[in-house]
């Protein structure tokens, strides 16, 4: 069977491999893209039932296609893979779809990289790995298996009517956690949330929602976290959009818990940092606000005040006599949803582009391994990454980086002497 050839390949028809495939064909590269399903499978079966974008409408989408309706509004999880799927045939985007890539490996004694596909072989000049960051649910192994309890990670939950009857845990309190256990108690649930570090943007503030906040005060552009360790972001855009507050949700029903931190003989024990966590989250949220109202009195806006924005309300119960353990059977808990996060799985990419934890190693996604690109990853050069319009900034960056070194293959392809006797 013949090798199938093309310049650049591209792995995975989500929305990094549809902005890759973009900024490649306004450049005029040949390109494939590869997806094991359908464009923008993750969004349509990948997520619950009710999930919306994070980002209102206007925000969060590519420069060349606005979504329909309400620019304001937050659009549904089938809206969003909806809008890839048009924007992909808008530019005419060479994506293959059912199509499984194997593995990928460097070719010996020559340049390029050769793809091992469900479909046979196509070998590459240079690789894209744009299968994003939600590849691998994470569930840590505090509930063993063996216990009576239905266990599932926030990639497989739906709905509340999926789960058993009963209470429920759901622990992480980013903005899966959040939107997840809000739902749950809507539905008449008793709800424990497990709450961890986390940051609590408002969801707007003076008539503006945060994403404007935060590209005006330049904080997208940020070019590396604030700390080493990953803190998850409370955010959402459900029911219209609402600021995540856990003072409100135990308000309103939930149990908040510190993190979950080991299980023995049917009871889950927590640690003793609930309140820190939630004070955290609070000086977070206020961090905001006053360089919101410094924007503001810099620039001379007219932006209606809110100084019920500051208001923080009494701790509750929950907080103020934290709950350290928790016999699940007593409390009727039936169901643990692990809101947990999710972690890479490059096994298909065999190539010296990780480091000793299998972690990509890159600059702004151009990786250790000359040929080999990322896309897709939180913070690839910086925090508006992990957004739809992130995502779309760092496929110009690696393409213009392929052209690049495109040009010095063909500075070297020319300056070869010619054969004896040509």
């Amino acid at each position: 069977m013949p090798v199938e050839k093309t310049e650049v390949l591209v792995v995975g028809g989500g929305q990094a491999g549809i902005a890759a495939s973009e900024h490649l064909g306004r450049a005029g590269v040949q390109h494939l893209v590869l997806e094991r399903d359908r464009i923008a499978e993750r969004w349509r079966s990948g997520r619950w039932d009710s999930l919306v974008a994070n980002g209102p409408a206007w925000h969060d989408r590519f420069p060349g296609m606005e979504f329909a309706g309400n620019p304001d509004a937050f659009p549904g999880k089938e809206a969003v893979a909806d809008y890839f799927a048009a924007y992909a045939a808008k530019i005419a985007a060479p994506v293959r779809c059912g199509v499984t890539v194997h593995s990928v490996q460097r070719l010996m004694g020559r340049p390029g990289f050769r793809a091992e596909t469900s479909q046979g072989v196509i070998e590459a000049n240079y690789v894209v790995a744009a299968t994003g960051p939600f590849q691998r649910p994470v569930m840590p192994q505090i509930v063993p298996d063996t216990a009576e309890i239905m266990q599932i990670h926030s990639a497989d939950y739906r709905n509340p009517a999926q789960l058993q009857a009963g209470a429920v845990l759901v622990v992480g309190a980013g903005s899966s956690g959040a939107q997840i256990a809000d739902e749950l108690n809507r539905a008449g649930r008793k709800v424990y949330l497990s709450v961890g570090p986390h940051g609590r943007p408002p969801r707007s503030y003076r008539g503006r929602d945060f994403c404007w906040w935060l590209g005006v005060l330049n904080k997208w552009d940020l070019e590396a976290p604030p700390t080493t360790d990953h803190v998850t972001i409370a955010v959402s855009g459900a029911n219209g959009g609402q600021t995540v507050e856990f003072r409100r949700l135990a308000a309103e029903g939930l149990t908040l818990v510190g993190r979950a931190a080991s299980f023995a003989d049917g009871t889950l024990h927590f640690a003793p940092d609930l309140v820190q966590n939630v004070r955290r989250g609070d000086a977070d949220y206020l961090s905001v606000l006053g360089e919101a109202d410094a924007y503001v009195i810099r620039n001379g806006l007219k932006l209606p005040a809110e100084p019920q924005a500051r208001l923080i309300a009494p701790d509750p119960a929950c907080m103020t006599h934290p709950i350290l353990s928790l016999n699940l059977a007593a409390a009727g808990v039936t169901s643990i949803v692990w809101a947990t996060g999710y972690g890479l799985d490059y096994s298909w990419l065999q190539v010296a582009a990780f480091d000793e934890k299998n972690q990509p190693k890159h600059q702004r996604g151009v990786s250790a391994e000359p040929g080999v690109y990322f896309m897709g990853l939180p913070w690839q050069s910086r925090r508006g990454s992990a957004f739809i319009w992130g995502c779309w900034q760092d496929a110009k960056i690696v393409t213009d980086h392929i052209l690049k070194l495109r040009s010095y293959l063909a500075y070297e392809t020319a300056r070869q002497p010619a054969a004896a006797g040509a």
